[in-house]
């Protein structure tokens, strides 16, 4: 079970360069349910994860390269390029905070996951988690994955201008 919030971020944490990092790419097979490849540094991962915003299933498997530069192939639209970060927040938290790359450049999300419902409705977000979008589905990769150009500039210049 995946519990998580998420948060549009206006730029990035000026302590992300002591933090650890994962560079990661990912394609999606399906979006409704989620089938999703991704690399993330030397690993490369096979996820499946039910419908929902802040709850919901999520099943990882291994894969070896070679069975994900196949998968690749057969993924549609946008392959999801970005760098996670990983702060240390207070009761042992830990947000992930994505730096989108590749055509969705200026795009920074965090996330924070949790081990249970309570908790994740009693967090108190740091001042600069100030944009709550957990149950907005326009920051879900695989609907990220699926917009076209004009609608990627669109959203990012909402979020870069607004």
């Amino acid at each position: 079970m995946e519990i998580e919030r998420k948060f549009l971020l206006k730029r990035a944490p000026r302590q992300l360069s002591e933090c650890d990092q994962a560079r990661i790419k990912q394609a999606y097979l399906c979006t409704e349910p989620v089938m999703r490849i991704r690399k993330k540094n030397d690993q490369y991962i096979f996820t499946y994860k039910s419908a929902g915003l802040m709850k919901r299933e999520e099943f990882e498997v291994p894969l070896t390269s070679k069975s994900y530069e196949k998968l690749l192939k057969k993924c549609d639209g946008n392959v999801i390029s970005k760098t996670r970060y990983y702060m240390p927040l207070e009761a042992g938290l830990t947000a992930e905070i994505d730096v989108f790359h590749d055509g969705f450049d200026g795009l920074v999300i965090a996330e924070v996951e949790f081990p249970n419902l309570e908790a994740a409705q009693n967090f108190v977000p740091p001042v600069w988690m100030n944009n709550e979008v957990t149950h907005d589905p326009t920051f879900q990769n695989s609907n990220l994955c699926q917009m076209t150009e004009s609608e990627r500039i669109g959203l990012l210049k909402r979020i870069l201008l607004g």
